[in-house]
């Protein structure tokens, strides 16, 4: 199947007389016939459900749905974008342990990699994503375990060059992992350019209407756990009677233990609920990204040709500095604008304030096009010295491009820059 009849029929197939639709399954746990049938599950977890805190029918089908759209051997959701990344991280690493991740990523994350990681033992080394190869090559060290990127960064809007980086990860013998949230499966699919793991935070393009918060770890199943550097997967689990990961489940290794040691331990999963309005949204994520992307683009033309904006960036315009890039990689490149108006912060609340269709957001990646000035949010407690010294303009706005006719968008902006 392609993505558009995958969005719509991968992860649920009813069988006779059973419902068309994902059901929700919205029970905490789930019934045996003898106590030698519950037991045998704890022998071998992966033989029946046993509690909604691991995994759960309507969950289940969600994560088969994505680990379809990116061609993984499987999934498993989390109840946000920040567990899944750190369940990846603690599956990988233990304290004394390191990682290398580009510095263009996430706030969220960065915090994560940079301060709470720090804590307890696992190192974080940044990098550029524009760094060269030999710079990255030299920021691996003998403990490290794994390589991180996003995509698309969010909110730097720069592209991941995955030859490069997957060049270095394979030279040492550690996975590539990949947050895809903002170009999702259906613009990008990572594992073709040499990721092994895949991250989301399914709270934006995957869900679309801003309803649920939630994450997902997809596993590709190509990276070799044998290699000498991971022997936790290769050793016995004494917590789950000595089993060995891939001696038992070969390429799904990582997604089964994640979920059978991690997450039993964290139980950052998912409600039923959750992934029934996740997988509407999922339903029509190929259409809609098509859209994001066709609307994007023309506002952000629109903003290049305009004399109130100082400086545009978006990778699918022409002459942005990672357009190359997104046309190696890219379908598309998502819904997601940040561009400098001139006048600094005082023009940037005015324009803001001035939206009508557009709505002030600490969000992006809605159907609604939503708006947020940095300087005025996020890094208010900055003097405007300072937001140049963080790397954000005091004039700097992030615009989220929504599903609304082009028109009704371009409109609102206009009315807005008039009064400035």
């Amino acid at each position: 199947m392609r993505d558009l009849t995958k969005c719509i029929h991968s992860g649920y197939v009813p069988k006779n007389s059973e419902p068309k639709n994902v059901p929700i399954v919205q029970s905490t746990t789930y019934v045996f016939d003898s106590t030698t049938e519950v037991g045998s599950v704890f022998d071998e977890p992966t033989k029946a459900l046993i509690y909604s805190r691991f995994a759960n029918p309507t969950v289940m089908a969600v994560e088969g749905k994505i680990a379809d759209l990116e061609g993984g051997v499987g999934a498993m959701c989390t109840s946000s974008g920040q567990a899944a990344t750190l369940i990846t991280v603690l599956n990988l690493c233990k304290a004394g342990d390191s990682i290398v991740s580009t510095s263009q990523i996430y706030g969220g994350t960065f915090n994560l990699f940079a301060v709470t990681l720090k804590k307890y033992g696992i190192d974080c080394i940044f990098v550029d994503c524009d760094a060269s190869e030999d710079e990255i090559d030299a920021a691996v060290k003998e403990n490290t375990r794994l390589i991180f990127g996003e995509t698309i960064a969010n909110p730097a809007l720069t592209v991941f060059d995955f030859d490069k980086f997957s060049r270095v990860a394979k030279k040492h013998g550690i996975p590539l992992v990949i947050d895809n949230t903002f170009a999702t499966p259906v613009l990008c699919k990572p594992f073709e350019y040499g990721a092994d793991i895949v991250v989301h935070s399914t709270s934006k393009y995957m869900d679309g209407h801003a309803v649920q918060v939630g994450g997902v770890i997809v596993d590709s199943g190509n990276f070799d756990w044998t290699n000498g550097k991971f022997p936790d997967f290769t050793e016995p689990d004494e917590s789950y009677h000595g089993i060995r990961y891939v001696e038992r489940y070969g390429k799904a290794a990582f997604i089964i233990k994640a979920r059978m040691q991690l997450m039993r331990d964290f139980g950052a999963y998912p409600s039923a609920n959750s992934a029934f309005l996740l997988n509407l949204g999922l339903e029509t994520l190929a259409l809609r990204m098509e859209r994001y992307c066709e609307n994007a683009k023309k506002v952000a033309e629109y903003f290049a040709a305009s004399d109130k904006v100082e400086r545009v960036s978006y990778p699918g315009l022409e002459g942005d500095r990672y357009y190359p890039l997104t046309q190696k990689y890219l379908k598309g490149a998502s819904g997601v604008i940040s561009f400098v108006i001139k006048g600094g912060k005082e023009n940037a609340i005015k324009f803001m304030d001035g939206l009508k269709l557009a709505s002030i957001e600490v969000h992006v990646a809605d159907i609604r096009t939503c708006v947020l000035h940095p300087a005025s949010a996020t890094h208010r407690q900055l003097t405007d010295e300072q937001l140049v010294a963080a790397g954000i303009n005091p004039g700097l706005i992030r615009f989220s491009v929504g599903l609304e006719d082009i028109d009704d968008i371009i409109e609102d902006i206009e009315q807005s820059f008039s009064r400035i």
